[in-house]
């Protein structure tokens, strides 16, 4: 039998075929896209050949007006022309945008120069605009010709309006859009324009009238600013009021504009809890009136569910914050206030809240000669009932009560804790932590573990104190005393000393925290009882810790439920001079603020 040989080599195989088709497929994508490239050039061609045409026959209009007539309907100088038209041609829309100027040539002078040119208007800039709004990547299309008068200019019965746009450092603006509008002329003015490089926009031959032109300057990203007509509320006297011209004179007129910035408010505990629903005011220094003064920037806003609030388009200004609630008292702001606001930054500002308790006070103690707040100062208040010392940029965190029991992990219900041995009582005596009874007599010692604190971000740690600091003498030394430990997790706890070892403890003595703990988010602590006499225990009924963290207002501190009366507000500071001071409390005035300077 004879067997056929096959030729493998007569067909393509299935991987060959597929990159083949694959080659193939990239080539004709290729092609085909520099084939649409060039379709597309060709159509902007056109389209700008169709553009210059529509443009000309625009001039050609222009030309067959008398020189008196070429102006605009609503502009300077008036005219008949239409200052914006839909334009059709070769199927495509175009939008033409006509302006007409007087230009103020220099060999007579120029407004306002030396020598002073009194009749200005000397020729005509005719410019038209088109853009093709159905077309694709089609770029303005801007032509202007200058057309001069036929007779020799006569004495002007006009004026100049000179506007210059800055920038809050005194630069000029260039492209700044102005809209000027004067309704008491016959015919109504109605002008937009945009700045030169200079950022001036010259207005010659503007028909006189007193203080109706209104003019408003802004830029896309920018801040606003115009005019007000008087007389109007609550603008009766406006800063800036609208613009006079008068005949042969020159008015300029100044706006300062500048990027718009962001401000990201957030309510907030000084443990960086969410404190939702936050009223506050914002109110600017900038006045667009006075007598009565009538803030440019005054506005009153919520913090959402999670205690946010953003608000975009802020003109740069130095900004008063007023905050409020049912429920919660202001501690502090950060930054403090006034808030100056730069063009275009993004500010992060913090309103922290506390849980209410009136009458309160807070104090704002800052560095006398640069504004700053002063961290670590001690404020003191005293109405004869004995001083409340406490210190400005330090944070704290308080337990007065465990009687809700053990089980709580994290501290969110503040009469819980996490763990506890046989030998801790905190039922007996309500807010009170003790030695249990067994049989009638106090064990001889107790542990008890408390839930975790979360100062809210990484942390500086400063003093661990308690109350009551004496205890019953026949419990014997140190029969109440503690372990801290922190962590930038919740998982894990090792409890130490103030030496930052675990052979050491807190106590009424010991109270400064130990440099290791710093830089940690999440504390802990264990309660240690002991007594030498199974007749008599110790106590602990108030444990607090300060701390300073990102959510602490530096500079600040407050003083809660106050009794009425007058006090005596003292503060002190390292490398300051005292100062003194008394405030008023009242229930009437549930909160209040005390701003304290420091000279150094």
């Amino acid at each position: 039998m004879i067997k056929q040989k096959r030729n493998y080599g007569d067909g393509f195989s299935l991987i060959e075929t597929v990159i083949g088709a694959a080659l193939f497929a990239l080539i004709a994508i290729s092609i085909y896209a520099t084939f649409a490239r060039v379709i597309q050039v060709s159509r902007n061609a056109q389209a700008i050949i169709d553009g210059v045409a529509l443009a000309n026959a625009q001039f050609e209009i222009i030309r067959n007006l008398s020189y008196a007539q070429i102006g605009t309907v609503g502009g300077i100088p008036s005219g008949t022309l239409i200052p914006v038209q839909t334009l059709m041609s070769a199927g495509k829309t175009f939008i033409a945008t006509t302006t007409i100027r007087n230009i103020d040539l220099p060999f007579d002078g120029v407004a306002g120069g030396t020598p002073n040119d009194l009749s200005p208007a000397d020729n005509k800039l005719a410019e038209i605009e088109l853009m093709c709004i159905s077309c694709k990547n089609f770029k303005p299309l801007i032509l202007s010709t200058i057309i001069g008068p036929k007779d020799l200019e006569s004495a002007s019965t006009n004026g100049s309006l000179f506007i210059k746009v800055l920038d809050a450092s005194g630069l000029p603006i260039q492209g700044a859009n102005v809209h000027v509008v004067n309704n008491s002329l016959t015919p109504i003015i109605d002008i937009n324009d945009v700045t030169n490089a200079s950022g001036l926009l010259q207005i010659v031959d503007a028909p006189p009238a007193t203080e109706s032109y209104e003019i408003t300057v802004s830029k896309s990203g920018y801040s606003t600013e115009k005019t007000y007509a008087p007389g109007f509320s609550p603008t009766v006297n406006p800063v800036k009021p609208s613009a006079t011209v008068a005949v042969q004179t020159v008015t300029q007129i100044t706006f300062a504009i500048d990027r718009v910035a962001t401000l990201n408010f957030s309510s907030v505990s000084p443990s960086c809890a969410a404190r939702p629903n936050i009223d506050f005011q914002l109110t600017g220094s900038k006045l667009i009136a006075t007598a009565p003064n009538v803030f440019k920037y005054d506005k009153y806003f919520t913090t959402d569910g999670e205690g946010i609030k953003q608000l975009t388009d802020i003109e740069w200004d130095s900004y008063a914050l007023v905050a409020s609630s049912t429920s919660y008292d202001v501690a502090g702001i950060v930054p403090l206030t006034p808030i100056s606001i730069a063009p275009g930054a993004v500010q992060n500002i913090q309103l922290v809240m506390v849980p209410k308790n009136s009458p309160s006070v807070v104090v704002t103690v800052k560095d006398g000669a640069t504004g700053l707040p002063i961290t670590g100062a001690t404020v003191t208040m005293d109405n004869g009932g004995g001083p409340i010392t406490e210190t400005t940029g330090r944070g704290y965190l308080r337990q007065t009560d465990w009687s809700g029991g053990s089980g709580q992990a994290n501290y969110l219900d503040e009469t819980k804790y996490f763990s506890k041995d046989s030998g801790i009582d905190e039922v007996t005596i309500p807010g009170q932590v003790t030695l249990a009874k067994i049989f009638g007599y106090y064990t001889s010692s107790g542990i008890l573990e408390s839930s975790t604190f979360d100062t809210g971000a990484a942390a500086n740690f400063y003093q661990f104190t308690y109350q009551p600091t004496g205890q019953p003498i026949d419990t014997g030394g140190d029969s109440a005393h503690f372990q801290i430990a922190t962590s930038n997790s919740t998982s894990s706890w090792n409890y130490l000393g103030p030496d930052g070892t675990a052979a050491t403890f807190y106590n009424a003595t010991t109270t400064n925290f130990a440099p290791v703990n710093n830089g940690h988010r999440y504390l802990r602590y264990k309660i240690f009882l002991s007594t030498a006499s199974t007749t008599y225990t110790p106590s602990v009924s108030d444990v607090q810790f300060t701390f300073t963290s990102a959510c602490v207002p530096p500079g600040q501190v407050i003083f809660q439920g106050l009794a009425s009366g007058t006090y005596a507000l003292d503060v002190s500071a390292s490398g300051y001079v005292n100062a003194s001071s008394t405030v008023s409390v009242s229930v009437g005035t549930p909160w209040q603020e005390q701003a304290i300077s420091l000279n150094p």
